[in-house]
């Protein structure tokens, strides 16, 4: 038989791992359901068209055909590569069902068919959330839904964070009130600048948008302001540049810098940095992007921003505003580098050991009653002597061992520190951070050896 090999790009977790994956999951979905965000899971498959929108994206999408289809039949499936595309189109098919403005967060694989690297990845999960209005959607749900991604994210074990917030309307009224003729693409090349010099930068500015050399420079010096609060304004209005548009921008800008300074800590800060553009054409306002403390080589680890018109139906006009948390992106570095783990390889909190075989039964009644009040156990799969079974509860990450005595009282060891108590299995429950396997931090150094 042919040594099976892993796929490049699908990367698969041990069950440690995975006990990670799911508290990470657990813990956003609790803080997002906290300020009432309903979940939604949408279906795997769009249709391509929908898919390959914009054209930009055609050659990483993986259609989905029938290995019995005819040799000519076209495909018209592909699997969705993010959660906005499949919500847009949720939205349109379920608008006359939903409540506006709709609140909604998705935790979901997708698929993109591009090179692996690490923190890129062919199949990977990501947490969104997004609030979707009618026609119209106020200023203050933009506030919103960064300061609940910053809520979220604080509460994870993970190296500090930096949301990094920026406007598109600050952008656009300070390119158009300069005077430069193609705004759009001058965005597109601004948002090179963390990929290319900025000498580079300024020469494309200059060949593909249309920029004098003196714009391009006002541009760049715009790009280098990064402050953790609102004296960006003062900043900006320095360089000379009127705009209504601009204006507007640095107002709001500055309502989502207040908005989240509370919900901000060492874990988490949130600051403005302009030079911050997110190239998407659908972005209409604010636009973010969040980095990882130690882990700068792996871009932002999550993003988003204000879309006024990504879903319509030729009728009606549904903006939004939404964040996204790249969940595989963030963890298996983190995990492959030893920074987290899970505390045990199996959910049980106990193993009850096993007499002998004709004990079994008595054994099994005991996890049962375990078990009804919530306590995670299995019996030994055998009846070995109790030291190999206490071996393999230990192998396991398993916390505790139960043991029945002739006379017909009970004891539970922990075998950690070797403390052996009576206990009763329909009153006894173990300390409540051993009731299920948790996230630890493994490695202190690792940030440290990263920088």
């Amino acid at each position: 038989m042919a040594k099976i090999a892993p796929l490049s790009g699908f990367p698969e977790l041990l069950p440690e791992q995975r006990v990670v994956e799911r508290e990470i999951i657990a813990s956003l979905a609790r803080t997002f359901e906290l300020h009432g965000f309903a979940n939604i899971e949408t279906r795997v498959v769009e249709p391509i068209d929908r898919l390959a929108k914009g054209g930009e994206i055609d050659k990483e999408i993986y259609v989905l055909q029938r290995l019995a289809a005819e040799p000519d039949a076209k495909a018209e499936l592909g699997m969705h590569f993010d959660l906005t595309v499949p919500f847009a189109r949720y939205v349109l098919e379920n608008a006359g069902k939903l409540e506006f403005p709709f609140r909604r967060f998705q935790i979901q694989p997708a698929w993109r068919g591009e090179r692996p690297q690490e923190g890129r990845y062919r199949q990977f999960t990501q947490a969104d959330i997004d609030i979707v209005g009618r026609d119209t959607l106020g200023f203050h749900h933009d506030v919103e839904v960064v300061r609940v991604m910053v809520e979220a994210l604080g509460a994870l074990p993970l190296p500090p964070l930096s949301f990094q917030v920026n406007n598109r309307k600050l952008i656009q009224g300070f390119y158009r009130g300069l005077g430069i003729s193609d705004v759009t693409t001058a965005i597109k090349v601004i948002d090179k600048l963390d990929k290319l010099p900025a000498e580079t930068v300024a020469e494309q500015l200059v060949e593909q948008a249309g920029a004098t050399p003196e714009q391009a420079e006002l541009c760049l010096r715009l790009a280098t302001i990064r402050v953790p609060d609102t004296s960006f304004v003062e900043q900006v209005r320095a360089l000379g540049v009127e705009d209504e548009l601009l204006e507007t921008g640095l107002v709001e800008l500055a309502a989502v810098i207040d908005g989240c300074a509370s919900a901000t800590s060492e874990r988490v800060s949130v600051e403005a940095n302009l030079r911050i553009a997110r190239g998407l054409d659908y972005y209409t306002g604010t636009v973010l992007e969040v980095f990882m403390a130690g882990y700068e080589r792996l871009k932002s680890v999550g993003g988003g921003g204000r879309y006024d018109a990504l879903a319509s139906d030729g009728k009606t006009t549904y903006p939004g505003v939404g964040v996204s948390f790249g969940v595989s992106r963030t963890l298996i570095p983190l995990i492959s580098d030893g920074v987290l783990a899970g505390s045990r390889k199996v959910p049980s909190a106990v193993l009850v050991a096993v007499t002998d075989e004709e004990a079994r039964e008595a054994s099994t009644a005991i996890a049962t009653a375990l078990r009804t009040r919530g306590v995670a156990c299995e019996v030994s799969a055998d009846a070995a002597k109790f030291g190999k079974q206490i071996r393999a509860a230990e192998r396991r990450g398993i916390p505790f061992v139960w043991f029945s005595q002739a006379d017909g009282t009970h004891q539970v060891k922990d075998i950690r520190s070797g403390d052996q108590v009576e206990a009763d299995p329909s009153t006894w429950s173990p300390p409540e951070e051993d009731l299920r396997p948790q996230v630890v931090t493994t490695r202190t150094t690792t940030l440290e050896e990263n920088q």
